[in-house]
């Protein structure tokens, strides 16, 4: 991956995005088999906007220097 060019990487950032989003998408059909697209839609942008672990916006894990 080293050989990558920045293009490269963004692209496979993106990809990977893009089926995180397909494998919740599909976890939501399951657990919701009646639900219509639109409830699955507002589930799924509801999912990509909560952080239900960190509610005051702190993170996980040691803080890094490079933002210190």
């Amino acid at each position: 991956m080293d050989d990558d060019s920045p293009a490269d990487r963004l692209r496979l950032a993106v990809g990977m995005f893009e089926f995180g989003l397909g494998m919740q998408r599909a976890r939501l059909r399951r657990k919701h088999p009646d639900a219509d697209e639109s409830v699955i839609d507002s589930a799924i942008d509801e999912w990509l906007l909560s952080r239900p672990y960190e509610p005051l916006g702190g993170g996980r894990g040691r803080p890094s220097a490079r933002f210190a």
